[in-house]
C-alpha cells in the first residue's frame, strides 16, 4: 500500500482533480480571496496560478510530500508570493488571527479529522475573514447516501483516505461557523461521488 500511496495515489488525484469541468468551480471560489490567503489540503497545487487580483500571499499546506513537489511546480505560475509547508490541516503552523481567507477546494472529504482542521482554519483567521469551499459529500437522496455509507469504507482505501459521506455543511457548522452562502451542484461521475457543496463562512 505504501507504494501506492506514494508512486500512484498522487500522479492519478492530480489527473482526476484536472478535470476542466471542475475549472469554473476552482476559479468562482478562488476568485473570492483576499488578503493573506491560507489553503488547507493544496494537492498538487492546481488552485495557485488562479489567486490574482486583491491576494498578498498564499500560504498552502500539505501532508503528501509528492503532492506538495508538483504544487512547487505550479507555484511557478503565480502571480503572488507563494509558500508552501509540509504539515497537517488538524495542526497548523500558523499564529492566530494571521489570515484572512482559508481555501478548502475537494479537500475536506480526506482530512482524517476534518472538524479539528476546520477548527484549526477558524482560530487563524482574524475577525471578519472567511472561509471558501466547495467539497464533494453526502447526496440529499436517501438511496444514494445509503450507497455512499455502503462503499465508503473502500473507496476510502482506494482513494487515499476519501471519505463519500462527509455532510460539509454541518462540519462547517459544528466547527464554530456561520455559513453565509451556499449552492449545490453536481460534477462529473456516480451520483455516489459527485454531490457538491460550494459557498463562503465566516466564524461565529
Amino acid at each position: 500500500m505504501s507504494f501506492y500511496q506514494h508512486h500512484i495515489l498522487p500522479p492519478l488525484l492530480n489527473f482526476v482533480m484536472r478535470q476542466k469541468p471542475l475549472q469554473p468551480f476552482r476559479e468562482r471560489v478562488i476568485s473570492q480571496a483576499v488578503g493573506n490567503v491560507l489553503e488547507i489540503g493544496i494537492g498538487s497545487g492546481l488552485n495557485l496560478p488562479l489567486y490574482k487580483y486583491g491576494v498578498h500571499s498564499v500560504t498552502g499546506v500539505e501532508p503528501s510530500s509528492e503532492l506538495l513537489a508538483m504544487a512547487e511546480q505550479q507555484a511557478k505560475r503565480a502571480t503572488v508570493p507563494i509558500e508552501l509547508l509540509h504539515a497537517s490541516a488538524e495542526s497548523l503552523p500558523l499564529e492566530s488571527n494571521s489570515v484572512d481567507t482559508v481555501v478548502t477546494t475537494w479537500a475536506l472529504c480526506t482530512i482524517p479529522d476534518a472538524n479539528a482542521a476546520l477548527q484549526e482554519a477558524r482560530r487563524v483567521l482574524r475577525p471578519g475573514g472567511k472561509l471558501l469551499f466547495v467539497e464533494h459529500g453526502r447526496a440529499p437522496e436517501k438511496g444514494v447516501a445509503r450507497w455512499q455509507d455502503r462503499i465508503d469504507p473502500l473507496w476510502g482505501l482506494i482513494a487515499g483516505g476519501c471519505h463519500l459521506n462527509r455532510q460539509i455543511d454541518a462540519l462547517i457548522t459544528e466547527a464554530g461557523f456561520q455559513i453565509d452562502t451556499m449552492r449545490h451542484a453536481r460534477m462529473p461521475g456516480p451520483r455516489t461521488h459527485n454531490f457538491l457543496y460550494e459557498g463562503q463562512a465566516h466564524p461565529q
